[in-house]
């Protein structure tokens, strides 16, 4: 038993258990305090490092296991910042990456060097030394984006991709700078830092996704998911770091590795954002704090003049930067708020550079020499004291300065972006998706598929059914099995911070059921499973035919996983002529975009011209990756079978029969399904269908051919209308 004696509250603390527990109150408290003056939680949380720190109250010291966690924490931004990049946004603004990562490398490279050198008169090595300094970033304001939700902006994706880019070259003249200061540069440097980093590249990016793809694949256990997750965030900052370059890249090149193997509705990336949100980042953030010394302040008048030297011209530099980018590129004032804000705050290689420079000691020889004989020689540093203390109090004003920019930037950008949408509101209000569900094994897949596909505002229309016949209501373990499943798939969507309804019903059978219950909750989609082991038979989708697909004129998938969703590389759409005529191809198709969007897989469309052009306007107008084959002949429909390869995931649009885009050849392909692609996910879909041609000449307000729509779904008509002048598909 710990006796009260043995308890100490002396400071600094000492136990591990208190330090803790005043840390977790201070990431609890210090935002909330601070957030009602509209101070940004970051600048609280350093502000809080400060007040606890060494030359604050000296609460604690700054040991070891803060600066563990801190690293921790840097590498989780940087890492959540290459998972959370829309990919298909990241390739087509490549070229933008680049040029604002030379722009916001190349600017305060020239003026912190010159200026350094004329005004300061620095050496030349320590002006090009301090200048890196300017150049590099850390986006330590990057939760602010993520917070406001508005991380897939172009300037956010333009600013995180350069980042990249201007740290690897400010790193790599620390490296150079800091080897020609000690006579190490020559041709076999360069050689081996030329191979090692191309080593590294190739297997975090080439390696990485296989080995995420097999274990995703292999292992569902989502903590095994997570730790796996966190192992290859650090395998590659170690990785780099072995290259000779900082670890905050390989993070990075790692969340842009995995990026497509965890999706962003999924469950394993909610707890990714969680974890890192709640506790590692807030802990980076209060151990920068920690480093704040404000006695500098006191010391002597060029520790002021060369921090506020470094000050006025890091964030003069990173400004014009962004002034440029915004002008080349057309941007508007608050996402050039985002760009400068991302790019000034100061921390992780501004950090390692000043503490390379501090420890290089251009007199060393001499300091030897004196010592052998009982001699005292100042040792003359790289980079000063002045510049170290200097260092410490431009990242608590960049980073201050990063954090209020960036909030007013991202807030009115989400405000811009609230008001664009409120015309979709009615569609993510209506949108009620139902899951029929009879097994425990394909529950997961299920609510994969639900969650990827619905809107992402829609957190409350998710719908679990679980149908019991009749003939077995009189034995309780078909209840008892029944609220297991429900039970199941309600966790599984609650993992993704999803909110779904429990249905549990009692009918004659269960395609009555469904029905039944489509009818009553005016389900807009629908999604059966089919197992593994079971193929599409004919038999079963006549009966589902005449049951469901009869029955109830609802968005109906049939979705068969042979592994998860997360590890397809591409998505094979299959469109039948006419299909982009009708009523239900909106509906249908912002649910496959979705799945483009929410995943970064690559979509390959095949369909005739005429529907190709259509989804085509559409890509321009919400880019995700795809690629455009013509391919009409349903007849010929196995020769597409060289098209696909493993870990594909084919999608083939449907029709019921009797209308415009239905093709007998459709009767064959649960046939073909079974026989040819049974190893291959897929996933039937049968749209939406009126019984007019052409949606470009229907009242969706007045026609009576709505009728039996409206009874099952409401204000469809109001959802059409809504989604058309979303997509602006003309017909």
């Amino acid at each position: 038993m710990l006796l009260h004696s043995s308890l100490s509250f002396s400071l600094p603390l000492e136990n591990p258990i208190l330090i803790f527990a005043l840390i977790l109150f201070i990431i609890l408290f210090a935002p909330l305090i601070l957030n009602k003056l509209r101070i940004p939680h970051l600048i609280g949380l350093i502000i809080a490092g400060a007040a606890i720190g060494p030359y604050g109250f000296h609460l604690m010291d700054r040991d070891s296991s803060i600066i563990l966690f801190g690293t921790v924490g840097l590498q989780y931004i940087m890492f959540l910042a290459g998972l959370e990049i829309d990919m298909a946004e990241f390739k087509k603004n490549s070229i933008k990456s680049l040029v604002f990562g030379l722009i916001t490398f190349i600017i305060p490279m020239t003026l912190g060097s010159l200026l350094s050198y004329y005004v300061l008169g620095f050496s030349w090595f320590t002006s090009i030394l301090l200048a890196s300094m300017f150049a590099s970033h850390t986006l330590i304001a990057y939760p602010i984006v993520s917070k406001f939700g508005v991380t897939k902006n172009r300037a956010v994706n333009v600013t995180v991709g350069g980042t990249m880019i201007t740290d690897t070259l400010a790193l790599l003249v620390l490296a150079v700078i800091a080897g020609m200061s000690t006579g190490e540069i020559n041709n076999e440097f360069w050689i081996r830092l030329g191979v090692s980093v191309l080593i590294f590249v190739a297997i975090v990016v080439f390696l990485f996704p296989l080995i995420g793809r097999w274990f995703f694949k292999t292992f569902h256990d989502s903590i095994s998911q997570y730790i796996f997750v966190l192992g290859m965030v650090f395998l590659g900052a170690f990785l780099a770091e072995a290259a000779g370059i900082e670890g905050i890249i390989g993070a990075f090149l790692a969340g842009l590795s995995l990026n497509r193997l965890i999706p962003h509705t999924s469950a394993l990336m909610n707890r990714i954002e969680f974890v890192g949100n709640a506790l590692f980042i807030p802990f980076f953030l209060i151990g920068v704090g920690m480093l704040i010394d404000y006695t500098v302040f006191f010391k002597d008048s060029e520790t002021i003049i060369v921090a506020g030297f470094m000050i006025v011209v890091a964030t003069t530099s990173k400004f014009i930067a962004a002034f440029i980018t915004q002008k080349i590129y057309g941007y508007s004032a608050d996402e050039r708020r985002l760009i400068f804000g991302l790019s000034n705050a100061q921390a992780a290689a501004t950090l390692a550079a000043v503490l390379v420079g501090y420890n290089i000691i251009l007199n060393q020889t001499e300091v030897n020499e004196a010592l052998k004989i009982g001699e005292v020689v100042e040792p003359v540093r790289l980079l000063s004291e002045s510049i170290l203390n200097g260092t410490i109090l431009m990242i608590l004003f960049t980073c201050t300065i990063a954090s209020f920019v960036v909030q007013k930037g991202a807030r009115n950008l989400a405000l811009s972006e609230e008001s664009e949408e409120s015309e979709e509101d009615v569609v993510e209000s209506e949108e009620r998706i139902l899951i029929p569900v009879n097994n425990l094994e394909t529950a997961e897949e299920l609510v994969d598929l639900s969650v990827t596909i619905k809107s992402k505002r829609n957190k409350d229309g998710l719908y679990v059914l679980n149908v019991i016949e009749d003939v077995d209501s009189s034995n309780g373990l078909g209840d008892k099995r029944a609220k297991k499943i429900l039970e199941k798939a309600s966790s599984l969507a609650a993992g993704s911070d999803n909110k779904i309804h429990e249905l549990l019903r009692y009918d004659l059978n269960v395609v009555n059921g469904i029905t039944n219950v489509v009818k009553e909750n005016k389900i807009t989609d629908l999604i059966i499973g089919l197992h593994k082991k079971k193929g599409l038979t004919e038999s079963f989708l006549g009966h589902l035919t005449a049951g469901i697909l009869d029955r109830c004129n609802t968005t109906t998938f049939i979705y068969k996983s042979q592994q998860p969703l997360a590890t397809i590389k591409r998505h094979l759409i299959f469109v039948p002529l006419g299909a982009e005529k009708e009523l239900g191809f909106p509906f249908w198709m912002v649910k496959v975009w979705n799945i483009g969007r929410n995943t970064g897989t690559k979509m390959m469309f095949y369909g005739s011209s005429q529907t190709l052009e259509v989804i085509r306007a559409l890509q321009s107008k919400h880019p995700v990756e795809c690629e455009f084959k013509e391919f009409s002949d349903w007849d010929d429909f196995l020769v597409l079978k060289a098209d696909v390869k493993q870990n594909d995931n084919l999608i083939i649009v449907m029709s019921r029969k009797g209308n415009l885009s239905h093709n007998p050849t459709m009767n064959k392909i649960p046939n073909y399904l079974t026989k040819y692609f049974n190893q291959f996910s897929f996933t039937l879909i049968y749209p939406l269908q009126s019984f007019e041609d052409n949606v470009g000449n229907l009242d969706l307000r007045n026609s009576s051919v709505l009728e039996p729509l409206r009874e099952n779904l409401g204000r469809l008509d109001e959802i059409g209308k809504n989604l058309l002048r979303v997509f602006k598909i003309k017909s």
